[in-house]
């Protein structure tokens, strides 16, 4: 099993969030062997059934579990949210174990306002792999046309990587949304959801995607709203440190995963080659995706945002720390960029005069054009998270 960046803690009970089959079952398997951990498994169905028809079993079992179980790993939580008032009266014996909870989404718990455990539970998330955890195994091209989940990553050929990702896309619309009944107009949504994934990485035309899946612009918002938390993307929200040269008032919305955008947008055909247009939004989008995960493993308290003027000088991401540094970052998937398609930068210099200016590029030496830091892309992630 490939070395995961997630730092999970072992004698503090955490909820693992992330979207399905990025490796959370096969993670805690890893840290927590059968030998000390009591499983619970809430996919499987007579468990869940068992679970669902009397929660207070649970209790009863971990009670009388043999001591040398010093944990207990509940997959799938939200599926029986009921377990946690179970969990949380746990809690407060003496003798308790440590609970490690996964969960694909936190919305259903959310919406039955679900025992959180009132901060007895730290949160952590799972992302699909990171470059550096593939190591020797990573394949730029393969990361940026299928994705970095673990199933479809290790596939042995692009046919059967398209394939899984196509299913991953239907089991995620049927699972998902249909058996949590998140909407009541499931048709509409399946209208939106190959339209949101074709404006991956754009600023979100809201009135646009209202007149085209035949919904209200409020009930768009709540699509967004409902990705967000299922944890298949993230809105990047424009950056507002100077209202004179903010433009962009409406967010992005990424994917959590480059094959699965693809694959709902209807784009695992299209050819995903160096030079060609869908080639640069795939790097674009793939970097961004890589600062959102060392953000969370390393758990910096750090603001992403991007830059966008009113004469269109746009940054692809600013990254504001705690202690005011800013880096400006264009993601260019050219070995030698164009100088003049630089000038997004060099207008956030003049709204921040004291930000680093980096353009992440496929590059393999570093160099400067003017005031900008021309790096290759994997370099960034140690320059800004150092």
């Amino acid at each position: 099993m490939l070395k995961r960046s997630i730092n999970l803690p072992a004698s503090r009970s955490f909820f693992l969030f992330g979207p399905r089959q990025t490796g959370k079952s096969t993670l805690l398997q890893s840290l927590f062997p059968r030998e000390t951990t009591l499983y619970y498994d809430l996919l499987l169905s007579e468990e869940y059934r068992r679970l669902l028809a009397r929660p207070s079993l649970f209790r009863e079992e971990v009670l009388s579990r043999d001591r040398r179980k010093t944990h207990v790993v509940v997959d799938e939580i939200q599926r029986v949210p009921e377990l946690l008032n179970e969990i949380h009266s746990l809690m407060e014996s003496p003798g308790c174990p440590v609970f490690c909870l996964s969960g694909s989404s936190a919305r259903k718990l959310k919406r039955c306002h679900a025992n959180m455990l009132a901060g007895r539970a730290w949160t952590y998330r799972l992302h699909p792999f990171t470059h550096t955890e593939l190591g020797g195994r990573f394949s730029l091209q393969k990361a940026l046309a299928y994705g970095t989940l673990p199933p479809v990553y290790f596939e042995e050929d692009r046919e059967a990587a398209s394939r899984t990702l196509k299913s991953y896309a239907e089991t995620y619309l049927k699972e998902e949304i249909e058996a949590e009944s998140l909407l009541r107009r499931i048709s509409a949504f399946y209208r939106f959801l190959p339209l949101a994934a074709g404006e991956n990485g754009n600023i979100i035309n809201f009135s646009a995607l209202s007149r085209e899946t035949g919904t209200s612009y409020k009930t768009v918002q709540e699509y967004f709203k409902i990705l967000e938390d299922t944890l298949v993307g993230f809105l990047l929200h424009p950056y507002c440190g100077s209202e004179r040269k903010r433009l962009a008032k409406r967010p992005k919305f990424y994917f959590f995963d480059t094959g699965v955008a693809r694959a709902l947008a209807g784009k695992l055909s299209n050819p995903a080659d160096p030079g060609t247009p869908e080639y640069g939004r795939l790097f674009e989008h793939f970097v961004g995706l890589e600062l959102l995960r060392f953000k969370n493993y390393l758990e910096k308290d750090f603001k992403v945002s991007f830059f966008r003027t009113d004469q269109g000088a746009e940054v692809d991401f600013i990254i504001e720390k705690p202690d005011g540094k800013t880096f400006a970052v264009e993601v260019k998937s050219s070995a030698d960029p164009d100088p003049g398609s630089l000038r997004g930068l060099r207008s956030f210099a003049e709204t921040k005069p004291d930000a680093v200016l980096y353009c992440a590029s496929t590059v393999s030496k570093a160099r400067s054009i003017g005031a900008v830091r021309l790096l290759p892309w994997q370099d960034l992630f140690e320059n800004i998270f150092k």
